[in-house]
């Protein structure tokens, strides 16, 4: 887990970490933290275990503090100062891995930075969000809602401040393809079940494979036997 030195934003030095699985990765992900005025950072449990569980399934994963977060230069800015330091972070590891597919992936207020930055940098071909703030005031996820880029999202079935049924209820309008795992009884900071969300991606996303970059006329028997492998999930004793 090696830090990242050279990593700068237009606010200045942005404080990162960089995991990397044992072989060669299969994309490049960049992980953004929950909100720096309610405590969140590069070290949140959530975010841990998350770059953990996509490391697993095979990806290089770099953690970033926002700008005035732990050693980052700057100050908060409330979302869009953000936003530069999560395109900062592409940039870098579009140059450090060229080649490799581009991972947005975020928990709560880094969610929303990086569904919706993700969502319109065609660079980035997977969208990743933990328990997105939907409704809450000051957020926009315009561009996310009419992304078709491949989706994924995990969400805690008892959060009080997003609550399961805003992700029930956006989920429904956002375009195919995308997935849902919701983990049993977790609340917002998945107190008690953060490891969850770390597997939860993991078995999202292990045997994912990019789209291919051209469609392919499908043989009609191809359309009768192969339904769509995304859906949503629930983490859990079935009930």
């Amino acid at each position: 887990m090696p830090a990242i030195h050279d990593l700068r934003g237009p606010a200045g030095h942005l404080e990162a970490l960089l995991d990397e699985p044992s072989g060669a990765p299969k994309a490049a992900v960049v992980f953004a933290h929950p909100l720096p005025t309610h405590g969140g950072t590069m070290h949140t449990k959530v975010v841990y275990q998350g770059a953990k569980g996509l490391v697993r399934a095979g990806c290089a994963v770099l953690r970033f503090n926002f700008r005035g977060v732990g050693r980052s230069d700057g100050s908060f800015t409330g979302g869009e100062g953000e936003k530069e330091d999560f395109r900062a972070a592409l940039d870098y590891m579009a140059s450090r891995y060229p080649g490799l597919p581009l991972w947005a992936a975020g928990f709560s207020f880094g969610s929303s930075v990086a569904l919706e930055v993700g969502a319109t940098d065609d660079r980035v071909t997977v969208l990743i969000g933990i328990a997105p703030p939907w409704t809450k005031l000051g957020y926009d996820f315009t561009n996310t809602l009419k992304s078709p880029k491949p989706k994924f999202f995990v969400q805690g079935e008892a959060d009080d401040i997003c609550p399961v049924q805003d992700m029930w209820k956006y989920y429904g309008q956002l375009p195919e393809p995308k997935e849902l795992v919701v983990i049993d009884a977790a609340d917002h900071l998945f107190d008690g079940h953060a490891s969850e969300v770390g597997e939860a991606l993991e078995d999202l996303l292990v045997d994912f494979v990019e789209p291919r970059s051209a469609p392919v006329e499908p043989r009609p028997s191809d359309l009768e036997t192969r339904p769509s492998d995304l859906g949503p999930r629930t983490s859990g004793p079935d009930k």
